[in-house]
């Protein structure tokens, strides 16, 4: 009879976590293993690449500045990059794209532009009803 002895392997890092980070838009969570000490913006990294590697829809891109980390369990606050992933305790995360700033020079071309071609339609529109209809 063999006995086996078992040891407690422990890292200067801290202890391993199974981690599940929701993407929204997503079929289902990404599960991986991050060290407790590990930082925000590495998880938000590392969460990225099995995202991409994995093949899922739709497709993020890698830029890790994009996006934010919620944890909807604890607060609706997003996670600082700096912040370490076992500092609140948790192991259910969201991960969501950072919104987009809006440039009101932009904006207001693109609405311009919009009224400017609805309006080319709606007259394009009433003349050729004109054309068509026979005055007696």
């Amino acid at each position: 009879m063999l006995l086996y002895k078992t040891k407690k392997i422990q890292s200067g890092k801290g202890n391993r976590l199974l981690i599940s980070i929701t993407v929204l838009g997503s079929a289902g969570p990404i599960r991986f293993v991050v060290n407790e000490k590990e930082l925000v913006a590495n998880v938000i990294d590392t969460a990225l690449k099995n995202y991409a590697r994995e093949g899922r829809l739709p497709v993020l891109g890698s830029n890790f500045n994009n996006f934010v980390l919620y944890c909807p369990t604890v607060a609706t606050e997003v996670l600082s990059p700096w912040e370490t992933i076992g500092s609140l305790g948790v192991r259910n995360f969201v991960l969501v794209k950072k919104p987009q700033a809006e440039n009101p020079i932009l904006d207001g071309k693109q609405a311009v532009m919009a009224r400017k071609g609805a309006g080319s339609w709606r007259a394009w529109f009433n003349k050729s009803l004109s054309r068509k209809i026979v005055s007696y």
